[in-house]
């Protein structure tokens, strides 16, 4: 019996460069807690750490939330911006629907953004233009300097055409078609150029 006692327990002792390696581990691990003291973490001195620390601090403080609410605003008024860069005729109530989103926690967004893409065939059909009148204000512009071909101003004169038809003309627009109406004439100087010779 104490044959097999002695047997079970050879099996579990443990080899003679066991306590070697456990000194070792000690001595490693001593060590170890005594190296952090000597070491340095950051690259500058402590002082100018705790400076440097604050600025940083602040800066997060105030920089950060400016940042994110000038880019939250940015980000939410893309509806309003493609619409006047699209001449969406809408796009005073795209506007207000992206005014109204800031109430709603911008759950009404998407909608606007969606709407500025939209190509507005309702009102085309009501009014006969899918465009705002400030942009027939600038081609008028463009018209009256010459800077417009002759297909733009043909098809700037049939969308002018197609309001009145539908009765949408402003007092300002039907000038605007009247000009546009009136045949260019020749500056009278090349006139009386031509007169003299």
């Amino acid at each position: 019996m104490r044959y097999a006692e002695n047997r079970s327990l050879m099996k579990f002792q443990m080899p003679t460069s066991a306590p070697v390696s456990r000194i070792a581990a000690a001595s490693f691990a001593i060590a170890a807690c005594a190296l952090p003291s000597l070491a340095h973490a950051s690259f500058l001195p402590p002082a100018l750490m705790d400076a440097a620390a604050m600025y940083l601090a602040w800066f997060v403080i105030i920089a950060v939330p400016i940042g994110g609410i000038a880019l939250f605003w940015l980000v939410h008024i893309l509806p309003e911006k493609i619409a006047h860069k699209r001449h969406h005729p809408q796009k005073d109530a795209i506007q207000t629907l992206c005014l109204l989103s800031l109430v709603f926690g911008g759950m009404l967004w998407p909608f606007a953004w969606l709407w500025a893409y939209m190509k507005p065939v309702g009102y085309r059909l009501a009014y006969g233009t899918d465009k705002n009148e400030e942009y027939f204000h600038e081609m008028g512009e463009k018209a009256r300097a010459g800077k417009l071909s002759e297909n733009e101003l043909a098809s700037l004169r049939e969308e002018l055409d197609a309001m009145v038809a539908k009765g949408a003309l402003s007092a300002d627009l039907h000038r605007l078609r009247n000009d546009l109406a009136a045949p260019a004439t020749p500056p009278a100087s090349a006139g009386t150029a031509g007169a003299n010779a």
